[in-house]
């Protein structure tokens, strides 16, 4: 081979390199349409069991009548009067708030695709002391209306059963719609209708409420109280504490999760924004994702963005074969090889929608392994130097995996990777004397 028959070789292996995006792109769009697929599948099981679950309460509301006695003077000098009405509300959050309960995962099949659920088992008590307050005014006389406790969901279909409430200790019937005023006014929710208080008097009671709350993925809960005592326990093992709060303290192990929050209203405005009638969706909240930590399809785009390096590195090491072993390779058994390593991730997009990730992997792994072992045997013309490619590919395919299924660590993998695969590059060239290279002439294949 010639300085300039190697120049060329290398200028169509860059080439034919540049042609393999075609096909990896084409892969890489149809793991995007498999996560546009996916996503349908997970609205399916929202309009069918519930979405991702928002929830706050119980926030007590007391509406209230101010008629004034206005008195008015003509210009006769005489006083006429009349009455003006004036409605108005009070809105009263718990002292402190403890709910806890075990949240239940579970799957639900839509086609090929598996969609996250959960039902979450819960235990709430909630106390209240409050005074209402009187005009001060004796030309105002004020009376309250009927008040009631305020539950906010943003799916009301995500409530399992019927739950079950007592106020200081006596059960109360709960109705459907969260109340007539203020931000209760235009969301969903529950409500509990309560005796009129005695004006000017103090009040206290608790609330304690047995529920089930049913949902996709996530679960969010507002933190209305003063003070706000929440726990969650599950069974699942990958949970992302996502929303405005982290908890306190928390546990995850093989066994699943446990999740403490401690927060008070000093820290938190979430009554500020409840006043305000800000929609749910705007409150802060503390959330839990049941999610994998990382997703089949977010493995499998990884994989296809490490398709070009895969094949980069393999024609290198047909370069590096052809310069020390003098061998002569065709740019078509390059063009061959290259498709078998674009043909891989394909492989594992299918396999792995019906087996586990990790299983898909080996089979495709293997499957490709033992397809180039049996290949490159031919074209390096020996078994021993096919096999020493295939440990190359192994520790490829094994130094992937490890990046795929990483979470914290891909980044420093993938770097040491690229170092590890520079360096012996580098140590394998380091007697090549380039100025030298094509003097002698390789005999073709």
């Amino acid at each position: 081979m010639s300085q300039l028959s190697f120049v060329l070789k290398a200028l169509i292996v860059g080439f034919l390199t540049l042609l393999l995006i075609i096909p990896l792109s084409m892969i890489n769009g149809t793991i995007r349409d498999r996560q546009s697929y996916r996503l349908q599948a997970m609205e399916k099981v929202e309009r069918s069991y519930a979405g991702q679950l928002k929830f706050a309460g119980p926030v007590l509301i007391v509406p209230f009548q101010d008629v004034e006695t206005v008195i008015t003077v003509n210009d006769k000098g005489e006083e006429k009067q009349h009455k003006e009405t004036s409605d108005n509300f009070w809105i009263f959050y718990p002292r402190t708030l403890n709910a806890s309960g075990n949240m239940v995962p579970d799957n639900r099949a839509v086609g090929i695709f598996n969609v996250r659920t959960y039902e979450w088992n819960a235990k709430m008590k909630a106390a209240f002391d409050f005074n209402t307050i009187d005009s001060g005014n004796p030309l105002i006389k004020r009376s309250i209306g009927s008040p009631y406790l305020s539950f906010l969901m943003n799916d009301t279909r995500g409530l399992k059963g019927t739950p079950k409430l007592k106020v200081a200790g006596e059960s109360r019937e709960i109705k459907q719609g969260a109340g007539n005023h203020g931000i209760a006014a235009k969301e969903k929710g529950l409500h509990v209708s309560l005796p009129k208080f005695v004006l000017a008097e103090p009040q206290k009671f608790s609330v304690d409420m047995d529920f089930a709350l049913g949902g996709t993925e996530s679960l969010s809960f507002v933190p209305i109280a003063d003070s706000n005592q929440i726990s969650i326990q599950s069974s699942w093992q990958d949970p992302n504490f996502a929303g405005d709060f982290s908890p306190r303290s928390s546990k995850v192990d093989e066994n699943g999760f446990v999740a403490n929050w401690d927060i008070s209203s000093l820290s938190a405005s979430a009554q500020t924004e409840y006043r305000n009638m800000a929609s749910l969706e705007s409150i802060e909240s503390l959330q839990v994702n049941l999610m994998d930590a990382v997703d089949l399809y977010t493995q499998l785009d990884r994989a296809s963005k490490y398709g070009m390096l895969f094949i980069v590195l393999t024609f290198v090491g047909f370069l590096m074969f052809e310069i020390i072993k003098q061998l002569a390779i065709h740019p078509i058994q390059y063009g061959l090889v290259g498709l078998s390593l674009a043909i891989f991730f394909v492989l594992l997009l299918s396999l792995s929608e019906k087996i586990d990730f990790l299983w898909a992997y080996l089979t495709a792994s293997v499957a490709c392994i033992g397809l180039l072992t049996m290949y490159v045997s031919s074209v390096l013309k020996s078994f021993t130097r096919g096999l020493g490619f295939s440990a190359m590919l192994t520790i490829l395919y094994g130094a992937l995996y490890g990046l795929l299924v990483s979470e914290d660590n891909a980044l420093l993998m993938g770097s040491l990777l690229l170092f590890t695969v520079l360096a012996a590059i580098m140590l394998a060239t380091r007697k090549v004397d380039w100025y030298q290279l094509g003097k002698k002439e390789v005999p073709q294949v």
